[in-house]
Parts: C-alpha cells; structure tokens; sequence
C-alpha cells in the first residue's frame, strides 16, 4: 500500500480535551483489520518481511511475557511496513498436548468420568469442542493489545495443513533414519501418565532424606548415600571409580543386595567421582538417566520396580505402595537390619516438577520414538557460526552453542490422545510401516497404529515454514520465506529455537528458517523478582489496559526491552507512561489550536527562527538515533529517545519558547506553526510502532490522511535552501538554544532555592550583550516568570550564567537576614562534610585497608560537598547586605 492522502471518515477534526483510551482503542483496531492493513500480498513486488508468532498454548491467556514480546514484534513490523515492506506478522495457536487434555481431563473428572470411559476417538472429539468453545482466549486479548497480526492466515498445530506438513517430516525423517525407536530413560509424569520433554521439568528445593545405606558384608562393605532409598530395590550393581585405590579389590566381586535375594556386581567407571560421598554409587539403570549410561558399559540389566504411576512392583513387602510411601517403608526396614549408617533429614534438594500438575517427576525407563539429533544440531549450529543466521545479542551465541553442540537424541513420543498421532502401523507379524501422507496405511487384521502422539515442540518446530504451506510450493512460502526475525525468550532458545533451526535447515534444503534470532529477557516485578502465583506478585496487563490503556502498557514494556536482559515492570511505570499518552495528546492539541500544520513545504532557511531551526536540526538526530536503535533491536533505547524527544524538547522546550510567538500572530507564527506541524507528524510517525492508538487519532486528525498504518516512515527533514546529506542540521542553532536552556534552567533552580512560587513574578534586567540569546528575552521572561526591571530595581542577586547575567530584584520576596542564615548554615555543614571527607583519604593507613568502593564512595562526598561550597557561596554572594 501507498500512503493515502483521502480525507479520513471518521476523526473528527477536533480533539476532545482529554485522552479517553477505552473510547478509542477497540474501534480503532477493527477498522485497521476491516481495511486489511495487516493482511499481506505474497504477489507484491515490495520487498518482504516476516514475523511469525511464537504460538501461544490454546489454553492460555495474555500474560505480560506476551505482552511483551508481542509489543516488540509488533513495533517491528509495523515500521517496516511503514517502510515500504510487504510485513507479514503471522498468528496461530499451539494445540499444547499435555495442557489442553488435562484441561478435558479435569471437566471430565467433574462429571465422573475418566477418558478411559469414552474411549479414544470420542475423547479427542470432546477436546475439539472444548478448544472451539474455550480455546484461543489469549486470539482477542491480543486484539486489546493492538496485535497487527494477518488474522486471514491465522493458523493451528493441528489443523490439517500442519498435520500433512508433521506426516511428511516423520516420514522424511524416518526414511533417512533419523528417527528410531528404542528404550531410554526419560522423564515421566506419574499423574499425566507421559513422558515429557526438559522444558515441561520445573525444578524447585524440596526437603528430602539423604540416607547412607551399607551393601554388603565385613570387608566386602560398601556405603552409599541417596535420597530415593525405593529405588534401591532395582540396584543392579554398584559402581566406584577405577583409579580408587580403596574399592579395587572389590572390583568385580558379588555383593548382597539388602532387602532382596540378589547379588549385584561391584563395577569401575570413570563417571564416579572418588571424591564426593564414600567414592561409591549404587546403580539402578531403569530409573536414572546416569546409571542407564554406567549400565550400558557395563551390560547390566535394566530391572523397572515401579508401574506408571509410580507405584512399587517388586519385592513382597513393598508390593503395591506408592513410590513416596515406599521410601519410607525402605528405609524403615533397612533401618531394623542395622544397615543405615547416617541420616540427614531434612536435606534440601532440587527436584523435578510437572510444570502442568507439579507431580514429583520419575526417570523412568521406556520404550519411545527418538530423533537422531547428531547431524541436524550440527547444521544449526554451523549456521550461526557462519553468520547465515544472527543472534542478538551477541553474547547469547554461548548459550546456543553449548545446547546444540551436545545435544542428545530428542525423545518425541508423549503417551497422550490429543496430538499428532504418530503414523506408524505395526502388523500381525512384527512388521513396522511409516507412513506419509499421501500413503495408504495398511488394513486388514492385526494391523494397530502405534498408540503415542508427538511432542507438542515437534509441530512447532515446523511453524516458520508449515505455517507459509509447506510440503506444498506455495506463493506465500515463497515469498516470506526464510522469515526476517524470532522475537522470543532466552529461556527456550534450548527447546524451540534449536527445533525450529534444525527443522528449517533439514525440511528447506539449508535455507535457514529466520535470518535473526532477538533474545529477549523475562518480565519480573518492579523489584527484579521472579512473576509467580505463589509469590502474589503476577499480573493481568489486560487489568492495566483497563485502567491506563494498551499504549501505555506498551510503552511500558518498550521503554524496558533491553536485548537478552530481564525487564522490571511496575504500575507506577504505567501510569508515567499513560502520563506520557497524555502529553502527546494535550501538546498536539495545543498545536492544532495554534495553527499547526503540514501543508506545503516547509519555508526557506532564512525564515526559520533559531528556535524552529533547532527543533528541526534536533529532529532529524532523533530520527537518525531511532533508526540505528531499531536496527540493533535496543527497544529501551530508541523509546528513552522518543520519550525525551518529544516531551523535553518539543512539548517542555520547542512549544514553551513559542507560545510569545504564537500569542503575537503573524507571519512568523506561520512559519513555527509549519515547523510545529512537521515536527508533530514525523515525532507521531517515529512513536506509532510502539504506541499505535494515540498516534493514530492524533496523526490523522493534523493530516487529515487516512491511517498511520500505511504511512510513510519518516526520513530527514529537508529544508529548503539548507540541503544537507542526511537532512537538515543546524549546530549553531543547537547551541543557541542549549544557551537558552542553561540560562532558563539556573535561573529556575536559583528561584526554587529562594522558595519563590512557580507563579510568583519578580523584576529582572537580563544583560544578554555579545549573546545569541537577545531575539529570546521575551521567551525566557516569559518562562521564568520575569518582570520589567521597572523604576526602583535593586539588583539583589545575580546569576552569571552562558555569557549572559540575570540580575534579580528579590528585595520584598525573600526575608534577606533569615535567607542568608540559613545558608551560611548550610555552608558551615559543607565545609565541615569537606574537611571529614579530605581528612580520611590523607590517611595512609585508612586507604591501605578501605576497600576500593569504600574509598570511591568519599571521594564523591569531598566531590558534592566542594560543588555545594562553589554554589552556596555563590548564592551569600548574590544576596543584598542583611
């Protein structure tokens, strides 16, 4: 689209006296869907540039991670189709397996029912139905938050052209061997009844019972210590270190197994660390992911003594008790034989959780389907060291190279019914047939398809490409493939970045799936902590949307996004930004009343004030700042330098020193009123990525164009008669009003140290010979409230401040003799501070001792207390005789 010059149909051409966000935002949004802003061409000749979303779950709802990161993609591409880009920012939702069926799972467990009652087919139907009527909350809360998403290509991990796109892939992989099926150890939830992958692990201290348990006999006695003393009744050796001069003779030899009617061996193996505990670990290969590795070297059977869930299969006595139970159960009877030899209780530890139920997760040996990870890690990892693929920042790359350089086989089967069922059929006479979709898969009698669905992170691990039509050659695959940037948290760059560049280079013959991976932090609380229900401390932003609107909130989360680091967020800081919404919108209604506009060009050089040169000069620097900010994805950066911009220098500085003009009419306020007009549409061009529901009705209400949406992103400013290379500078002007500021601030301070009121006038003679700052005397008497010096001033104070003197008549504001007291006081209590401070670093020995920052932290008191004597005296100087 072209920038579109019509007369909008619906802002009105005056603004309402207050910024009222709930009266704006929802409309605004829909009409910006109903035009198809965001709806992208894959036939356009523009350049493309493509965001896709990290698929949120079906079962989720707005948090303020999305919020966050949602802001910057949409920031992101919001200016690039500004830019002239055809921007794609593809939505769509993860079917999330493990959430979504405990969902169905807990309705059916209100009604009494488990899944089992209905059976597999009937099972899936009724999560279909749930995800119809309750899925996809967090699609309208994303809407609330301004999302320019292309909702016509909304997609689904589960739909169908992401299923034939997950059978192909398996297939694929399949046939290149790069899928198998073997027994492992892997992490298995007791209650889900699945095995889950890492990221689904959350670990957390709980206080358990390490226990040492003595094995064996005289001198053939070994002690080892755990805190799953259970799992000892499937010990099938025990292992000390080869070099480990005490157990050598032991290597080799048979040892009793307490409690049981077994022997196992004493085997040697370098993992054993002879120096942590007694130098012995017992080694129970079904359930523990180290011992499985020491079992295999040594061919030791792999003995499972406990079922699904988690209870106890083995072994009389402990037959039929629950794992926990069990422990206590162990212990006790190795207790009676006089084989516990020390306690410890209780013994912090980190467990593994079931982020979806928080059961105590078991490592559990199973039969499950594996991806050969060897030669797809090493592919994703050669294509960031080749700079195919960029991450940002820099400084993340370790991180990403120390998941995908030794990454193991990725377990991808999950004991589930809702997901991607794994097409794999198995026959009556031990045959295994995989198959694609476009095969027939087997019939007849005894053909079963495998039970198991695939890991949620295996379908998306596909989305930047299935989501664009792969396997099939579609235009939009074409067009907006490899994508341009993942915006995403640093905590899954393990899990779904490394799946998605694997995937990508694997499915689309080496072409990498995005060009730049932007690593963002994690949202805390404005103390830096950790967001968690049980702290109290999570937020709703639809809560803060609410009350201060999404602009806010955005900002907000923008004004925090420092690259690959952590982002504080507290209400206060809304509220400063809703503040700021609302400067915005008072300053641009002050321009539209003050005759602020953009038609025709701006006026020759030599009819610009030095104000309005400045505003412009400062202008194009900002626009020069924002550009180069965004490029380096530095969010907090480029909204600190709209911030500053448009509050400190247009609305504090440009618009203040222009109200005399402005008051004062003519041709000159004319020129400033072109100048006010440019600088407002290009600073409301600059803001709209970030804060798109303001601008918008305030840009279209100056221009009387139709959307910011399809507007032009803003280049230097050009004026006539000064053409610069990268647009209009003016140094000179910059430091004329830097003059003006100094002089403007100074005196403000020396006011607001008289305790004269903001309001209150005094007499001044401002002596500005041999300054630029003549054509400003009106503006800054203005500003600071200075009257004609008038018949009987007395010059009481004076300030000596850039080139120029203010000289003050305080005579009849301020009570001299108590004034003078009162700093004098002051001046004792520095000199007295400076004498402290200057006596403790000319002492030797204190400095040998005093740490560094102790010593940092005095000399900054000798530095502020020398400055408090410059300035106090200056101001006893300044004062009449009392």
């Amino acid at each position: 689209m072209t920038e579109n010059t019509q007369t909008p149909s619906s802002p009105d051409s005056e603004l309402p006296t207050a910024y009222a966000p709930a009266e704006v935002e929802g409309k605004l949004y829909e009409r910006w869907v109903e035009r198809g802003y965001f709806t992208a061409d894959p036939a356009s000749e523009k350049p493309a540039y493509t965001i896709v979303i990290p698929p949120p779950n079906v079962t989720g709802s707005l948090h303020l991670g999305h919020a966050f990161q949602h802001t910057l993609m949409d920031a992101l591409t919001r200016r690039k189709r500004m830019q002239g880009y055809e921007s794609l920012w593809l939505p769509g939702m993860d079917h999330a397996g493990i959430a979504t069926q405990n969902k169905v799972e807990q309705q059916l467990a209100e009604e009494g029912k488990s899944r089992h009652d209905l059976g597999r087919e009937e099972f899936v139907e009724r999560v279909w139905q749930w995800k119809e009527e309750y899925g996809g909350k967090i699609l309208g809360q994303m809407r609330r938050l301004g999302d320019g998403v292309d909702w016509s290509r909304e997609r689904f991990t589960m739909d169908e052209g992401l299923s034939k796109a997950v059978q192909t892939i398996f297939k694929k992989l399949y046939d290149d061997e790069l899928i198998y099926r073997a027994e492992r150890i892997i992490n298995w939830c007791p209650r889900c009844l699945t095995a889950i992958s890492d990221i689904e692990v959350e670990y957390q201290e709980d206080a358990g019972e390490l226990v040492s348990i003595k094995y064996g006999e005289g001198e053939d006695t070994l002690v080892v210590a755990t805190t799953r003393a259970e799992t000892m009744l499937g010990d099938t050796a025990i292992a000390v270190h080869p070099d480990d001069e005490r157990y050598k003779h032991l290597v080799g030899k048979l040892i009793k197994l307490p409690l049981t009617d077994r022997s196992i061996p004493v085997v040697a193996d370098t993992h054993v660390d002879p120096e942590f505990g007694t130098g012995c670990v017992k080694v129970t290969p079904a359930h523990d992911p180290n011992d499985f590795a020491i079992g295999q070297r040594h061919g030791l059977p792999n003995m499972t003594i406990m079922d699904e869930r988690g209870v106890i299969t083995v072994h009389g006595p402990f037959l039929g008790l629950d794992r926990f139970e069990a422990r206590s159960a162990v212990v006790g009877a190795l207790r009676e034989q006089g084989r516990i030899v020390a306690e410890k209780r209780p013994y912090l530890h980190s467990v593994g959780h079931c982020s979806r139920c928080s059961t105590t997760v078991e490592p559990r040996l199973s039969l499950q389907w594996w991806v050969k990870v060897e030669t797809l890690a090493k592919a994703a990892g050669d294509a960031v060291r080749d700079d195919r693929v960029k991450i940002h920042p820099k400084e993340m790359e370790k991180r990403y190279f120390d998941w995908v350089d030794n990454l193991n086989d990725w377990c991808i089967s999950r004991q589930l019914w809702w997901g991607h069922r794994i097409p794999v059929w198995y026959g009556p006479d031990g045959e295994v047939v995989c198959v694609g979709p476009d095969d027939q898969a087997p019939t007849g009698e005894g053909w079963t398809q495998d039970t198991d669905v695939l890991d949620t992170w295996f379908s998306s691990g596909l989305w930047p490409f299935s989501t664009l039509g792969w396997p099939e050659k579609t235009p939009d695959l074409e067009k907006f493939y490899s994508t341009d940037v993942l915006v995403t948290g640093h905590d899954i760059i393990f899990f779904w970045v490394a799946r998605m560049m694997m995937f990508g280079l694997y499915a689309m013959d080496g072409e990498v799936p995005f060009k730049t991976i932007a690593l963002t932090g994690l949202v805390r609380d404005e103390r830096g902590k950790k967001m968690s229900k049980s702290f109290g401390n999570v937020v709703d932003p639809l809560d803060w949307m609410d009350k201060y609107g999404s602009d806010a909130v955005r900002f907000t989360l923008a004004k925090g996004a420092n690259p690959g680091t952590d982002v504080p967020i507290g209400e206060d800081w809304v509220q400063a930004s809703s503040k700021f919404a609302n400067k915005i919108w008072n300053a641009t209604r002050f321009a539209l009343m003050n005759g602020a506009t953009i038609e025709g060009e701006l006026p020759p050089v030599e009819r610009l004030s030095a104000t309005d040169r400045w505003i412009l000069s400062r202008l194009n620097k900002t626009v020069a700042q924002v550009d180069a900010y965004y490029e380096d994805f530095q969010f907090s950066k480029l909204s600190e330098a709209l911030y500053h911009f448009a509050w400190d220098e247009v609305f504090d500085w440009y618009v203040e020193l222009s109200k005399t003009t402005f008051f004062a009419g003519g041709e000159q306020a004319e020129v400033s009123g072109r100048v006010l007009g440019e600088v407002i549409d290009v600073m409301l061009r600059l803001l709209h990525p970030v804060v798109p529901f303001v601008t918008e009705t305030l840009w279209t209400t100056l221009t009387g164009r139709e959307s910011l949406v399809i507007a032009e992103w803003p280049k230097a400013v050009s004026v006539p008669g000064a053409d610069a290379p990268g647009g209009f500078r003016d140094d000179a002007a910059e430091a004329e009003i830097e003059s003006v500021q100094a002089v403007v601030t100074e005196v403000r301070r020396f006011r607001k140290e008289q305790g004269l009121q903001d309001g209150q006038k005094v007499p001044a003679r401002l002596d500005l010979t041999g300054t630029a700052l003549a054509a400003h005397e009106a503006a800054m008497r203005q500003l600071l409230r200075l009257q004609p010096e008038g018949e009987g001033f007395t010059a009481t104070a004076t300030l000596p401040v850039a080139g120029a003197t203010v000289a003050l008549d305080l005579s009849g504001t301020i009570d001299v003799a108590a004034e003078r007291k009162r700093l004098s006081k002051d001046l004792a209590a520095a000199e007295k501070e400076k004498q402290q401070a200057e006596a403790k670093l000319g002492n030797e020995a204190f400095l040998a001792k005093a740490p560094d920052n102790v010593v940092d932290k005095i000399k900054g008191r000798l530095a502020k207390a020398e400055a408090d004597i410059a300035r106090i005296q200056t101001q006893l100087d300044t004062l009449p005789a009392a």
